[in-house]
């Protein structure tokens, strides 16, 4: 797997950038997974960073399959062969696109928060994605920054499928690719996380808000035995924590998620620390029985928070999403741990519907208003639980909270909820 994530990926893609630094450069990041890939490049640089919008048109009812693009400015990129293979007709075409130019500039909107584009007359602009599997996006992006008057366009990506990269050379005045594996069926295949980049990450980086680690906070990656399964982990203790909130995910989403790594941050700078730890091996996560294991989660949870415990001396809290709602709620009542507060977003309560009665934690759950089956599974679960308790609904949310401002809310009631009950409390014999 040549990436863990698209901030490694840009970090890596920065290396063979690096001739261009000191040049009148703008980095332009393909939202939403180019722009984190597309912030490290512009940090390594000492590039501004910008987005150049592109929204692919695919097929109806296989919006996965492209038959082109769309970019700021009217422009327009269509593939006449797949229109024919896909037997694609004028007004459904019109009806995609239509769509997608919408997205477009709710997107604008979004993410320039009023903010203008920045001017590439006369510069370098440097189009980062964090991969490109046809290359329809890039090519539209291209003839953007060419139509705004950019002097060089240098496309920029940490893997693509040689055809991709060789049609883009064709476009571009340099294409730059660190890996361009053969067979090639997914950019996704070579990322070890390559969750979704939720609208929030991507504002945040681009108004240059992004929140570094601090060595002097003691941010560190460790290592935490659950028996002899090593579970790895980041560590965050800002100066003068009050308590530590560990992130319980269940598989799929783990210390790397964007999500979580947001979520960490807002409580950073409300004050507390933060565990962020894998509950499963990498090996294990591709067994969905693990995934829906919650006893086993949480009898790791329990070892963690031991851990945790000893390695800080600070008031314990879980935020859990995914399975990973179920093994805090399961592991808060084990007796070897005391747990100050719980946060559920999401996730899947009636997995531990046979305990949720002994939960004594104060626990925060947290739904989406649209995620109507998940919404149902919380109210259930709010029903059960005799300690102090309450459901928030996020308006507008579904399961994701992808929605703009939904991941925003969703970070604050935590952040509130962690502020109010972990206070400091005495440890024995200290």
């Amino acid at each position: 797997m040549p990436f863990t994530d698209r901030r490694h990926a840009g970090r890596r893609l920065a290396a063979r950038l690096d001739r261009w630094r000191g040049r009148d450069v703008v980095v332009l990041g393909l939202p939403r997974g180019g722009v984190p890939v597309a912030y490290e490049v512009a940090r390594a640089l000492g590039a501004p960073l910008d987005v150049i919008l592109v929204r692919k048109l695919g097929v109806p009812y296989q919006p996965e399959l492209g038959l082109g693009a769309l970019g700021e400015g009217g422009l327009r990129v269509v593939d006449p062969d797949s229109l024919r293979r896909f037997g694609i007709r004028a007004p459904e075409l019109a009806a995609v696109e239509s769509a997608e130019r919408s997205e477009l500039d709710r997107r604008a909107a979004r993410f320039r928060t009023g903010r203008s584009r920045l001017p590439l007359s006369g510069r370098v602009a440097v189009i980062v994605d964090d991969g490109v599997a046809t290359g329809a996006s890039a090519r539209v992006a291209v003839a953007a920054a060419r139509a705004a008057g950019a002097a060089r366009v240098v496309v920029a990506v940490p893997v693509g499928s040689g055809k991709a990269v060789e049609s883009l050379a064709e476009d571009a005045d340099d294409v730059v690719c660190l890996e361009c594996p053969a067979p090639f069926t997914a950019v996704g295949q070579w990322y070890a996380d390559f969750v979704q980049t939720p609208d929030e990450e991507v504002a945040r980086l681009l108004s240059g808000e992004a929140v570094e680690p601090d060595p002097a906070a003691g941010d560190e990656e460790v290592t935490v035995f659950a028996g002899a399964v090593p579970l790895a982990g980041r560590l965050t203790v800002p100066e003068r924590a009050a308590g530590i909130v560990v992130f319980a995910h269940g598989g799929g989403s783990g210390r790397h998620s964007p999500r979580a790594r947001w979520a960490a941050e807002v409580l950073h700078r409300a004050g507390l620390a933060t565990l962020l730890v894998d509950l499963l091996t990498p090996s294990e996560e591709a067994d969905r029985a693990r995934v829906f294991a919650v006893e086993l989660l949480a009898s790791r949870l329990v070892e963690v928070t031991r851990w945790v415990r000893r390695r800080t001396g600070l008031p314990v809290g879980y935020f859990g999403t995914g399975t990973g709602v179920a093994a805090a709620l399961l592991a808060a009542t084990d007796y070897r741990v005391e747990v100050a507060a719980i946060v559920a977003r999401g996730g899947r309560p009636d997995l531990a519907a046979k305990r949720l009665g002994w939960v004594r934690a104060p626990t925060m759950l947290i739904a989406g208003a649209l995620d109507t089956a998940v919404l149902d599974l919380n109210r259930a679960a709010h029903a059960q639980l005799r300690g102090e308790t309450h459901l928030a609904v996020v308006p507008g949310a579904t399961g994701l909270f992808e929605e703009p401002g939904a991941l925003d809310a969703a970070a604050g009631l935590a952040r509130d909820w962690f502020r109010t009950h972990l206070a400091p409390v005495r440890v024995e014999g200290t």
